[in-house]
């Protein structure tokens, strides 16, 4: 006769094991210290087993039979519950081992040999403040793509739209990570390709040559009151047309002023190839009076954050200066990249590919990057002096000069 539940509530335990039978092989075992299991007997290629279904109370009378049909579908099936069960449980584990943040912060670490320092802080910063929070604990295998775009929706509803887009890439090499290892089938983001919001391209704000006179003439007068060191990094980044993360992360070692060259490490750069940057007498005298200022602070760093010494100036000190001067959407630190791109191509006359390489934008192959360097430097040599007795022209003109130093080289 099947079980109740009222019997398996008011079975009392006795001096040996009870087993109260159910039927198809369940059955409940009451045991002396008065704890009752769930079983159930089941024969497996001509062999009598056991499989555990849980403890009752927690385990219902209902629940125990649903878990017996269950067992039985296997074995029609021809799969033995107990290997089922265990395969179950190691799968579990496996899971529970790969989370989403386990296997990025594996991914990252593997990347970093491939990225300058700044990027792989932002992709981490990235990881840890949008997407970990929120499934940073779920197994990777177990995200599917409407839970990874909820995610992604947040940040969208934030209006950083770029920023979700570039999320999704993150997490689509994640998970591109994850199928190369085991720990999932596929990468999901590949659904989600056409459903987030578009993006509408943009352009990096610059000012264009011809506003420049009023621009150097309010940085001069300072009406403002920037800090002297946040002048000089943005007199620099004019200067150098080195990107702004290349420019803050600085350190002293880098500088050679008999030379006047600044040796960039590969690690700091952006297609992690070392980069030298030609100095101009402008920039020689600066930097000499940056570290008059900050060389009591005992840092490494060229230009030292004004509240925390030991780390560096923040992107954002250079955003909000520009903003203080008036200048906000109008032009950003890479804003003068392509201010000097433009300026010494179209007025200056200056060869495209000398322009290129002191922004940088060299060879990925190391053999012809090197070539490139040593073949132009000497050029970009007297291209980067040319520019600043330009712009010095310009500042002191204040008019934008044009006949008067056209050149080419």
């Amino acid at each position: 006769m099947p079980l109740t539940d009222i019997k398996c509530k008011n079975t009392k335990s006795s001096e040996k094991p009870q087993k109260l039978s159910d039927s198809h092989g369940l059955y409940l075992e009451v045991m002396p210290s008065g704890s009752k299991y769930w079983r159930l007997k089941y024969r497996h290629l001509g062999k009598e087993k056991r499989l555990a279904l849980g403890v009752y109370p927690e385990v219902s009378l209902g629940e125990a039979r649903e878990k017996r049909e269950q067992a039985r579908k296997l074995l029609t099936s021809g799969i033995d519950p107990s290997v089922a069960k265990k395969e179950h449980k190691r799968q579990a584990l496996i899971n529970a081992e790969n989370t989403f943040e386990i296997v990025a912060r594996e991914w990252h670490q593997n990347q970093l040999n491939a990225w300058s320092e700044p990027h792989g802080r932002g992709v981490m910063r990235k990881l840890e403040t949008d997407i970990f929070p929120y499934i940073g604990k779920r197994p990777l295998a177990e995200i599917d793509a409407p839970e990874l775009l909820d995610v992604l929706r947040k940040i969208e509803k934030r209006e950083a739209l770029d920023m979700a887009r570039r999320a999704r890439q993150i997490c689509g090499k994640v998970f591109r990570y994850g199928v190369a290892t085991g720990r999932c089938q596929r990468d999901l983001t590949t659904d989600l390709k056409d459903a987030l919001k578009v993006v509408k391209t943009t352009h990096f704000a610059a000012l264009n040559i011809k506003e420049m006179p009023e621009f150097l003439q309010k940085l001069e007068r300072n009406e403002n009151r920037l800090y002297s060191r946040t002048r000089r990094a943005i007199k620099l980044l004019m200067l150098t047309f080195v990107r702004t993360s290349e420019l803050i992360n600085a350190t002293w070692n880098e500088f050679d002023f008999e030379a006047k060259l600044w040796r960039i490490p590969a690690e700091r750069m952006k297609m992690r190839n070392a980069h030298i940057v030609p100095l101009s007498r402008q920039v020689i005298e600066m930097l000499k009076e940056q570290k008059a200022e900050t060389g009591h602070l005992n840092t490494d760093w060229v230009f030292p954050s004004h509240v925390r010494p030991k780390d560096p100036m923040s992107n954002g000190t250079i955003l909000v200066a520009l903003k203080r001067m008036g200048y906000s959407g109008r032009m950003t630190g890479h804003g003068f990249r392509a201010l000097a791109r433009t300026t010494l191509r179209e007025t200056l006359n200056y060869d495209a590919d000398v322009i290129e390489r002191q922004l940088a934008h060299g060879h990925r192959d190391k053999v012809a990057a090197a070539y490139d360097r040593a073949q132009h430097l000497d050029k970009r040599k007297k291209m980067i002096q040319h520019w600043a007795d330009y712009l010095a022209a310009v500042a002191s003109d204040n008019k934008v000069i044009v006949g008067k130093f056209k050149k080419s080289v």
